[in-house]
């Protein structure tokens, strides 16, 4: 027999506890990133100011509209976060059965911020939304902890821009 697969990261990663998707709800900033990617590592210099925002759709799963510059274009990207398995655990389809991206809230304070991690294949990635640009230092330090933790370190980790976010798109601007 062959043996079990290996337990992904994620699945070691708890999820918020009590968690209330309404709180969730608004405008998000993304603040700093934690992932091997190796675009990002290679444009990490381009990185521009990213915020979403947040919609509750029936209770259980989610409307992200993710507003970001491409060549000094607002762009909107919107996906939909359905639920998975457990409460904070969601999954984001793509277009081919191999794209999907699971998605777990594994720390959030609805007033300040929130911690969400990424698995597609067996690549895991971190990212820091605050309700503002800004995050304290106690935040940051509980996002350096969540990295560490799976393994990713401070040489994988991207800080973006506090200024120059967008908050729409034209409608030729739109991805879904």
């Amino acid at each position: 027999r062959r043996p079990p697969p290996p337990q992904s990261a994620l699945e070691k990663v708890a999820a918020q506890e009590g968690l209330n998707l309404h709180q969730l709800s608004g405008k998000w900033f993304l603040v700093s990133m934690a992932s091997r990617c190796s675009y990002l590592a290679e444009h990490s210099h381009q990185l521009e100011a990213t915020m979403m925002t947040v919609t509750v759709l029936d209770g259980q799963s989610l409307a992200i509209s993710t507003f970001r510059k491409l060549d000094r274009m607002c762009w909107e990207i919107r996906q939909h976060y359905l639920p998975a398995q457990a409460p904070g655990r969601f999954l984001l389809k793509g277009h081919r059965k191999s794209s999907k991206v699971d998605v777990v809230v594994g720390e959030a304070d609805a007033s300040s911020f929130i911690i969400l991690y990424y698995q597609k294949g067996r690549s895991i990635s971190v990212k820091l939304y605050g309700r503002s640009s800004l995050v304290s230092d106690t935040v940051m330090d509980k996002f350096e902890q969540r990295i560490r933790a799976v393994g990713l370190s401070e040489d994988v980790t991207y800080h973006f821009p506090t200024y120059g976010f967008c908050d729409s798109a034209d409608e030729f601007h739109v991805l879904d």
